[in-house]
């Protein structure tokens, strides 16, 4: 299992602009300056001028917090690997583009709660791979040719649905599949005379956790010769309208034993009870504010330093922050930038 680290930063991040220089610009100014005689005796003014000239903005987001999981185990296109992001990210389009994959390269999603950050990107992949006949063999085989509204237009009665192999796979705890699909549901609501289009005609949903009748449902993933079994974990993120609003994150466990713990957004081991888990995990992918002034429905660095155990510190991956400056060297396993990765299940040396 590979997990890439595709949006690290905070819910309110924004990125910068740049003003950047393409190659080609590059070499059509050097050419002038080469070539015409007035160049070869101007100012560094003159010349910077001329750069700002064919200059132009590059913007450089900061995509929030969400991830890419891989495992060694055939997708929906029947090779592998299976590739799995938790959470959505404000837009995941612009952080899978920086990896150099589509929607079309995506088998599943886990919605850990209903933030923006976090479902923003639910549409775009919703509607892209709706609307991609090559989206898997399935898919094609299914459409025979047909537009997909069409398809769903006219043989209503007979199939509402297009198959689960043929969709996106969505891992969700069931008290936050309602709230879910209230705060996508317009968006998705756009296939054309087509009654009835909701979260299910996109994605394949798969509840997992405590299920109504008292039974924990879990997912398994097979990756290589071993396999992975994910369990959603309930913690505290905010306290909403004198409601709580929990955000499930997930517990990974291998085949071997190994188990990596992602909480994604949580106030720190709120419920305490939370300490076992946090133990009993061998990497941890934490969320962690920087800010100046803590917003309490995520833990801070300052808390992370001060209350958070040696042995666990040790295990820690940090992100969300809004810089990392401040962190002590050696006090935790490390600080994630966008586009870092890593192999389970892990062994030290």
């Amino acid at each position: 299992m590979k997990i890439t680290a595709i949006g690290v930063h905070s819910a309110f991040a924004t990125g910068e602009y740049q003003q950047v220089v393409t190659t080609g610009q590059a070499f059509e100014l050097a050419m002038k300056i080469a070539k015409k005689p007035e160049f070869k005796d101007a100012s560094e003014d003159e010349i910077k001028a001329e750069i700002e000239k064919c200059s132009q903005k590059l913007y450089k987001p900061k995509w929030q917090s969400n991830f890419l999981i891989e495992f060694d185990a055939p997708g929906k296109n029947d090779k592998s690997p299976y590739r799995l992001l938790i959470d959505a990210g404000g837009d995941v389009r612009h952080a899978l583009a920086a990896i150099g994959l589509t929607s079309a390269d995506i088998d599943g999603v886990y919605i850990s709660h209903p933030h923006a950050d976090h479902i923003g990107g639910m549409e775009y992949l919703a509607l892209t791979t709706l609307f991609n006949p090559f989206y898997t063999p399935a898919k094609k085989e299914w459409l025979g040719g047909q537009f997909i509204a069409d398809k769903l237009f006219l043989e209503y009665k007979s199939w509402p649905m297009p198959p689960g192999n043929a969709k996106p796979d969505v891992f969700i705890h069931r008290k936050v599949l309602e709230p879910l699909k209230r705060a996508v549901g317009p968006g998705m609501d756009t296939v054309q005379g087509v009654p009835d289009v909701n979260l299910d005609t996109y994605f394949n949903v798969q509840l997992v956790g405590k299920q109504e009748n008292g039974q924990t449902k879990k997912q398994k993933f097979l990756d290589g010769e071993g396999h992975w079994t994910m369990i959603p974990l309930f913690a505290m993120h905010v306290i909403s309208s004198s409601e709580e609003m929990a955000s499930y994150g997930i517990c990974l466990q291998h085949s071997s034993g190994y188990n990596v713990l992602m909480p994604t957004d949580t106030q720190h081991m709120m419920p305490p009870q939370l300490v076992a888990h946090y133990r009993r995990a061998d990497r941890i992918y934490m969320d962690c504010e920087t800010s100046k002034y803590p917003s309490g429905v995520h833990p801070h660095l300052s808390a992370l330093m001060n209350h958070m155990d040696a042995d666990i510190q040790k295990k820690c991956l940090l992100y969300h922050y809004d810089g990392a400056d401040n962190v002590p060297e050696e006090m935790f396993y490390g600080i994630l930038k966008a586009g870092d990765s890593h192999e389970y299940p892990f062994v030290e040396e």
